[in-house]
């Protein structure tokens, strides 16, 4: 069987070789391991995820190579299918493929996703949607929403300005949380699901969450003083987060939150709008990955 390569041209454009060159990397390293393989190019959001549900019927491996909102697409489509997902990261933040250790190069990571065992990894769930690495409620899709804006500028850089200029003007919301029976209210700045543990950019908000460990990681971020949360935002980036004013965590297994309005959510960084309760579950073991 073949192996299929879905590129988004526009991931990493600041920096990265523009789609025919990527094309051109892709079949040559496929050749190099002996591998035929089928080249793809998505030309709209949702697009990743067309190709991954048709190619899966006939390939033993699907490679997203692109940022975190492409491998959410692939990652959805082969969902509790017997082909495995690969990644060559090219995203702004690449949180997930940080925290598995792939390699930035894009031929070594596509050797790697070719010639790899697949690991069983679990999925998470929230609003109905799936997600891979990391969801959450409030202040960080807050960001994600006026990231993926028209018009924005992408990268790193632009990520970290607008979660600077959140953190002086969101404000918080009250929940009512309940994680496997367990029921609290919080008046919080943030509240993640975390299937892994960072965000990207080596920002770990979640320094326990592990992708094969059958549960998510449900962290709160409560207001206790903004000021305080403001000058500890670095331990974000130190792997010591807990340190952070009102940050506490629990592994669970279902969940769900609920709000006055209706929430603002996002799914590896895609903004959703969710209503006054959602629920979120973990799929243990619902997708391999070939890192």
């Amino acid at each position: 069987m073949s192996i299929a390569v879905i590129i988004n041209p526009v991931s990493g454009r600041a920096r990265g070789a523009p789609a025919p060159d990527r094309v051109s990397l892709a079949r040559a390293v496929a050749g190099q391991c002996g591998e035929p393989a089928e080249v793809v190019v998505t030309e709209r959001p949702g697009h990743a995820r067309e190709l991954a549900a048709a190619l899966a019927a006939r390939v033993r491996l699907v490679i997203a190579w692109g940022g975190d909102g492409t491998v959410n697409e692939v990652a959805s489509a082969l969902a509790f299918g017997p082909v495995p997902l690969g990644i060559v990261p090219s995203g702004s933040g690449n949180g997930l493929a940080r925290e598995l250790g792939i390699p930035r190069d894009p031929a070594a990571a596509l050797r790697r996703a070719m010639t790899a065992a697949p690991m069983a990894a679990d999925l998470g769930e929230v609003g109905g949607r799936l997600f891979i690495n990391v969801a959450g409620i409030g202040i960080d899709a807050y960001v994600a929403r006026a990231f993926s804006a028209p018009g924005h500028s992408r990268g790193p850089l632009g990520y970290l300005r607008l979660g600077a200029q959140a953190l002086i003007s969101y404000a918080p919301a009250e929940y009512v949380i309940c994680a496997d029976g367990e029921r609290f209210e919080a008046r919080a700045v943030l509240v993640v699901f975390a299937n892994s543990a960072q965000y990207g950019n080596g920002a770990r908000i979640a320094p326990g969450a592990r992708l094969d460990d059958g549960e998510l990681d449900l962290v709160v971020v409560e207001e206790r003083s903004r000021l305080a949360t403001i000058c500890r935002t670095p331990h974000l980036f130190r792997g010591t987060v807990s340190r952070i004013p009102g940050w506490s965590t629990r592994r669970f297994r279902r969940a769900s939150v609920e709000a006055a309005e209706p929430m603002l959510f996002h799914v590896d960084g895609e903004p959703l709008r969710g209503g006054t309760l959602l629920h979120a579950r973990v799929h243990p073991q619902a997708i391999g990955i070939c890192r």
